[in-house]
């Protein structure tokens, strides 16, 4: 049996359970753990049995509570190489310095590397010389136990600890887009997305023969996406905002011009097109995501796509639902 649940989908937090074979897998965790623990439990899903959790892009609505999660789980998280880079980017501590402060750090630290130089010739000079001949001396004994103890405590001090850490993860795993690849039962095929992340990605996964895809935070659909988009059972497609309420509404015009950017998101008229003129009709259910709470309301984005999808709308194939930020989308079964 082939599972899509939608935990959750918006500016808030985004997160969709995928569940194929014996296979359980989370895409992208924008929650935190302890309400995605929540909402997969309200629609009868064990947050213990996840196996993997795939990540579309670094933004935090994505990634909000993936460090616990996984943690929590002790479960890997695939990326794209350039996806965890950012990601850890975010997490780690930033600090500025003027130029003033920088050279003299890089003085001290040469003063250092040459003080330590100098011990070590002084060191070597002061050894007793047939030392090199008799290296059972440093084999064992209270000596050598004693410098592989202040060796460890140094590394002890040096590596931080996984508390201290905010990037650890209990296993990475890398993938690339238009590289294929399997999580246990589930086949994955990642593509490149317009969105002003390092490397953004969709989604399509496969299991028993069903195809979902997953294209969300686009700022408009390029042939690949389309491609990619063919020939599936379940579509869950980016319907961001309306463009009038964007124009009017309270967002800065900086972010206003992001988000109607060609690596923004996806407006109600953008997405009505693409069903009309770029949809091959195929998919059973049709999941409008991403919805803007500001910038957008269900009834606007529900009646632009209705109106794209008429005359293709059955029991059978392209039922329209909205995905929710505020609570979870009943489970859809194949």
């Amino acid at each position: 049996m082939v599972r899509f649940t939608v935990l959750a989908s918006g500016s808030k937090g985004n997160a969709t359970v995928i569940t194929g074979g014996r296979t359980r897998i989370l895409v992208d965790c924008g929650l935190s753990c302890r309400e995605i623990f929540r909402r997969m439990r309200l629609v009868g899903e064990d947050p213990e049995t996840l196996d993997a959790i795939v990540i579309t892009h670094e933004h935090m609505d994505h990634v909000n509570g993936l460090a616990v999660t996984a943690r929590k789980l002790g479960i890997p998280v695939y990326f794209t190489d350039a996806t965890h880079r950012a990601w850890m980017r975010w997490l780690m501590p930033r600090r500025q310095m003027t130029y003033a402060q920088w050279l003299e750090q890089c003085r001290k630290l040469t003063a250092e590397r040459q003080a330590e130089a100098a011990a070590a010739v002084e060191e070597c000079e002061c050894e007793p010389e047939d030392q090199e001949t008799a290296p059972q001396e440093f084999t064992g004994g209270a000596e050598a136990n004693s410098t592989t103890s202040n060796d460890t405590q140094a590394a002890s001090v040096s590596a931080p600890s996984r508390k201290e850490d905010p990037t650890w993860l209990p296993g990475v795993e890398y993938f690339h887009a238009g590289e294929p690849f399997e999580i246990g039962d589930i086949a994955v095929s990642p593509f490149t997305i317009p969105h002003d992340a390092a490397d953004p990605v969709g989604f399509v996964f496969r299991a028993e023969g069903i195809r979902i895809a997953c294209a969300t935070d686009l700022g408009y659909i390029p042939p690949n996406v389309k491609a990619q988009l063919k020939g599936v059972d379940l579509l869950l497609l980016e319907s961001n905002h309306d463009l009038e309420m964007l124009r009017d509404g309270p967002y800065p015009w900086s972010v206003k011009q992001r988000v109607l950017s060609r690596v923004g998101h996806l407006s109600n008229e953008a997405t009505a097109d693409y069903l009309e003129n770029g949809y091959d009709g195929q998919a059973a259910y049709v999941i409008l995501a991403h919805l803007s709470e500001s910038n957008n309301l269900p009834e606007l984005a529900k009646v632009s796509a209705e109106r794209a999808l008429n005359g293709r709308a059955s029991l059978l194939a392209n039922r329209l639902l909205l995905a929710s930020q505020h609570e979870p989308l009943s489970a859809i079964s194949f």
